[in-house]
């Protein structure tokens, strides 16, 4: 839906949000729209209203503005999980600060305090991203990892919808796990295609591990299912495992 992602943020979406986070999503839509193509679907199952997890592979340093995009013009302002050094970046942080972004503390035992903050955002009716391999890819055909539990445990304390979004593109523009500078030509196209709801009923009692191990495996199928049709292929039988450094049986989701 090209036609969508051309239309004004007014039009877009005009739900209320900190005027800070309009301006900079109406500059970086501005500045996307310029640089890269989009190719999205409708999102149809994403809520106009009320709480919500978007979980979504993570490929690029640029796809969570370019995520943020898709979920933008399609009517909601995310509040991501992102790591806490970005906070440390002068510009950078200010600007997750000022739009209510999630600072994670990775490798430490405040980690856990991110989730306390994402379920504070949705009681609050946020539409919270969640990338749950908890870091860019590393498998060596950009296929997504085995997952961390924290969306997992969050979406089974809490109730809330978890909706898969694959995506595809902005590994071209920013290649690998580290900043680089962005590689614009030839023109990319950010590809983004939604599915259905993530069903997790009938797994148990959700501080169980095993519980939101499984979770966790029903959420990381959903997604590779989209990124595989996305790419036109199967993905492999294996899983990219960061603690191992090898592909790995999958977690079996039930």
């Amino acid at each position: 839906m090209r036609q969508r992602s051309r239309l004004s943020l007014a039009k877009a979406n005009p739900s209320a949000v900190q005027p800070t986070y309009r301006r900079l999503a109406r500059f970086v839509g501005w500045l996307l729209r310029r640089l890269v193509n989009q190719d999205w679907d409708a999102a149809v199952a994403l809520p106009a209203t009320g709480p919500v997890i978007v979980v979504s592979n993570h490929i690029s340093n640029f796809d969570p503005p370019s995520l943020g995009h898709y979920l933008i013009w399609h009517g909601r302002w995310p509040r991501a999980l992102a790591k806490s050094d970005l906070w440390k970046v002068p510009v950078i942080g200010r600007l997750a600060r000022a739009t209510g972004q999630i600072p994670v503390q990775r490798g430490t035992e405040r980690a856990k305090d991110a989730l306390i903050h994402a379920r504070e955002a949705l009681a609050a009716g946020a539409c919270v991203v969640i990338f749950p391999e908890g870091t860019i890819t590393a498998d060596p055909d950009t296929w997504p990892m085995t997952p961390r539990p924290g969306a997992a445990r969050l979406a089974l304390e809490t109730g809330v919808p978890v909706i898969p979004v694959g995506q595809w593109g902005a590994n071209y523009v920013m290649p690998g796990k580290k900043p680089v500078w962005p590689k614009l030509f030839p023109r990319r196209t950010m590809i983004y295609r939604m599915g259905r709801p993530v069903d997790l009923s009938g797994l148990g009692d959700p501080q169980d591990p095993e519980v939101v191990k499984l979770a966790s495996g029903r959420i990381m199928a959903a997604i590779t299912e989209l990124v595989a049709e996305i790419r036109g292929e199967s993905a492999p039988e294996l899983v990219y495992d960061l603690r191992v450094g090898a592909r790995v049986p999958p977690v079996q989701s039930r």
